[in-house]
């Protein structure tokens, strides 16, 4: 399982850098960084049969593709912001790490807004007119 090869690589990597960062902080923190970066790499490409999947059923239900693209820009956004956050947080840099995750909610509220307009003109449809 591809699982148990990821948890070894981060317990090798925790190790090792247990071991180097008294002597080394700055080498200790850039293996910490390109181990995060390989692992995200390794999972990405997981990501890719979710989104046929997700394109697949969006295309059967006669939901438009502009709506699913949307969902996932979202996602990606949050996983690249959580990501890069983690990273900074390694750093000890936890201010800038929540300027990020901040920067990541405002982008996704940005993201959202076609479809929360949606939402809304479809509920205003619904309602009966006059009253």
């Amino acid at each position: 399982m591809e699982i148990i090869q990821i948890v070894g690589i981060g317990l090798m990597a925790t190790v090792l850098i247990l071991v180097v960062k008294e002597q080394k902080p700055m080498f200790a923190f850039l293996l910490a960084a390109f181990t995060g970066l390989f692992i995200f790499l390794f999972v990405i490409g997981k990501i890719e049969a979710v989104i046929t999947v997700l394109e697949d059923l969006a295309t059967r239900s006669g939901i438009p593709s502009i709506y699913l693209k949307t969902v996932l820009k979202i996602i990606g956004i949050a996983y690249i912001a959580e990501f890069g956050a983690q990273i900074v947080r390694d750093a000890g840099q936890e201010s800038i790490a929540s300027k990020i995750e901040f920067a990541g909610k405002v982008f996704i509220l940005v993201m959202a807004i076609p479809i929360i307009s949606v939402i809304v003109e479809t509920v205003i449809g619904l309602l009966p007119a006059g009253s």
